[in-house]
């Protein structure tokens, strides 16, 4: 169901967005922001977008300082690019917690207008975790060899996602997963698995099915960020059939592999995907 519009597109209401006192105290912001982008985004042509998107949202945003009521298409005449990997450039830095849209409604018509998009300060995003509460020790609790079993059991249980998983895991982090292996990919699969050897297998699989397009360069299918896109839905999707109990006679690579092809042709003829 979509959500009542509230907020008038109107001079008072930009001003009542903004959170910034100054100019200066917007540009130290946008700093901060590049440094905290160029430290999390991997891949160097993203993080000239997002880096450009900010620069501009901050341009046009200093007479409500902080507020900003371009719209996309605008946005996207301005950066040279589609108005679909404007939308994407902006819910990356929505997630990232730099900015936010609001709603917005004419007044004479009372009609949606174009949302207005404000720069969030450092300190509503990045505060200070605060220090976990130290805990005294329990006494030691005498345990019999029935409840010990119980224990062991009902661990193995909650490990456990399917027959599929490694049962044989402990809860440490995977250890020494090869370099070539992407964070982002490594991050969701070791929820599961977590030998680094399974985990590098997957990636394999991924690499396999992103064939190479012209060999005299080496150029592949699909690009880095796109083939990381694809193998990140490819092993969600996987996981569900784990969970709902499917049966993989042939093995787990074997089926994920045919989920990979599956999202890969599908992929290859989306314009807007391919476009990026």
């Amino acid at each position: 169901m979509k959500k009542r519009i509230d907020v008038i597109a109107n001079e008072e209401s930009f001003n009542n967005l903004s959170s910034f006192t100054d100019v200066e105290d917007l540009n130290k912001t946008i700093r901060k922001y590049k440094e905290l982008i160029k430290a999390a985004v991997k891949r160097s042509d993203v993080q000239a977008r997002l880096i450009a998107l900010l620069e501009l949202l901050k341009r046009h945003s200093c007479k409500q300082i902080g507020v900003s009521y371009m719209c996309k298409n605008t946005i996207a005449d301005k950066m040279e690019l589609s108005y679909k990997t404007i939308q994407r450039l902006i819910k990356k830095l929505e997630d990232f917690g730099m900015i936010r849209q609001i709603a917005m409604k004419r007044k004479k018509d009372m009609l949606q207008t174009a949302n207005a998009i404000v720069i969030q300060p450092v300190e509503d995003n990045m505060s200070d975790k605060t220090s976990p509460k130290k805990f005294k020790k329990c006494p030691t609790i005498k345990t019999t060899t029935y409840s010990l079993k119980q224990k062991i059991n009902n661990k193995r249980k909650a490990v456990s996602l399917s027959s599929h998983v490694d049962n044989s895991v402990d809860n440490k982090e995977p250890n020494f997963v090869a370099h070539w292996v992407p964070e982002r990919f490594i991050g969701l699969v070791s929820c599961f698995y977590k030998k680094a050897e399974t985990i590098q297998e997957f990636w394999r699989v991924v690499k396999q099915c992103n064939k190479v397009v012209n060999h005299v360069d080496g150029e592949r299918a699909f690009s880095e960020e796109q083939e990381l896109h694809i193998a990140i839905t490819a092993f969600k999707e996987f996981v569900m059939k784990v969970k709902s109990g499917k049966k993989m006679n042939k093995g787990i690579f074997a089926y994920f592999n045919g989920i990979v092809n599956k999202l890969m042709d599908k992929f290859y003829f989306d314009s807007d995907f391919m476009c990026d």
